[in-house]
């Protein structure tokens, strides 16, 4: 009988933010979704430790900006004393974007972006991404709780390719969503100067991406920036999409060229991974590495198998280590995926996959 089964309990979500609005819009969304309760609201992080040792929630929303103790010095002791998913609230400037990185960095699973103009409004207008973010934080794994050595640790194993990678021919696609920013950071920073181009679809707003591109370049031996279009793929760049635009791979003579389009969202997303990854099986086929990171839902499942039917070679990464592994596991339950990798391990096999001859070399 239907009225016997047992209900799976609900999210039990504390808001953490010294707006009172701010905090009961959340409030508001959080409790108009069956399967969630905003269970309680504190304004600030210190009345947050107490409600945090009674509610014990599975989610806390937390802003970055806050009296008293700002939100990334106490997600910083959260982690360090009492892991639980975190998700920020950061607001649209380069300042509220640096502090929402580094929040991904000390651990939070994700953030939000507050409107600039009519918050009440623009944040009711995003109650379902808001809803997906916190659903897709409750199923997250505590960061710390990852066994992911840290990025300059493992620079000695990846073998020494010499000049065997460098190829403009060679590509690498990439996408990722929830857990994807510091995913691809430790994926990045093991690659070699030299590595192939590499197209990145990450889902993020428009005004996080440049700082994730620019945060990105600092740190890694190849350059990074935010795509802007028409541009030559070139050996040692990584190109990340615009948090406004899709992000396509196309052909211009001899040369790979990147592409961007402002049209609809695909899988509820623009940059969205199944329009890169579908532009790459077209334009590239054999030539491709395709490489599936940690995210929520199925964006580019159906196209990663595309590649892989065009002679791409695949990987994804394994459970133990994404953020969620929806994604990937999409993508492997379509049989769009060669192999199953760990982060820490994902450049140094994709490098001597590359040195093998790069992708597949029979279709599929």
């Amino acid at each position: 009988m239907l009225q016997n089964a047992v209900q799976a309990p609900k999210i039990k979500v504390l808001i953490v933010d010294d707006s009172a609005l701010i905090r009961s819009i959340l409030k508001e969304i959080i409790n108009s979704y069956p399967d969630m309760e905003a269970i309680g609201a504190a304004s600030n992080p210190l009345q947050a430790r107490d409600m945090i040792k009674s509610l014990n929630p599975d989610v806390l929303t937390l802003d970055v900006e806050m009296p008293e103790m700002d939100g990334l010095t106490f997600l910083e002791k959260l982690m360090r004393l009492r892991p639980l998913p975190v998700l920020m609230i950061s607001s649209l400037t380069e300042r509220g974007s640096e502090a929402a990185l580094r929040a991904l960095e000390l651990g939070a699973v994700d953030f939000l972006a507050k409107p600039k103009l009519g918050i009440s409004d623009g944040m009711r207008e995003y109650a379902d991404d808001i809803a997906s973010k916190i659903r897709a934080a409750c199923l997250s794994k505590s960061r710390l709780a990852r066994q992911i050595a840290p990025s300059g640790a493992a620079q000695e194993m990846l073998p020494d390719l010499g000049n065997r990678i460098a190829s403009t021919e060679k590509i690498i696609i990439l996408g990722a969503s929830t857990g994807g920013t510091e995913a691809i950071k430790e994926f990045l920073m093991r690659l070699p100067a030299d590595a192939p181009g590499i197209l990145i679809a990450q889902h993020m707003p428009e005004a996080f991406t440049k700082s994730f591109a620019a945060r990105l370049d600092s740190l890694c031996k190849i350059n990074v920036v935010e795509a802007q279009g028409n541009e030559r793929v070139l050996p040692g760049h990584a190109y990340i999409a615009p948090g406004h635009s899709h992000l396509m791979l196309k052909r211009s003579g001899a040369n790979y060229m990147t592409e961007l389009s402002q049209a609809a969202p695909v899988n509820h997303h623009r940059p969205s991974v199944e329009v890169l990854f579908r532009s790459a099986a077209k334009h590239a086929g054999q030539n491709v590495i395709g490489v599936m990171l940690t995210g929520m839902g199925k964006d580019g499942a159906n196209a990663m198998l595309e590649m892989r039917q065009a002679g791409a070679y695949n990987f994804a990464q394994n459970e133990e280590t994404c953020v969620v592994f929806g994604m990937p596991r999409e993508a492997i339950a379509v049989g769009a995926v060669d192999e199953i990798v760990p982060i820490q391990d994902m450049a140094q096999r994709v490098l001597l996959r590359l040195a093998q001859g790069g992708a597949r070399n029979i279709r599929v």
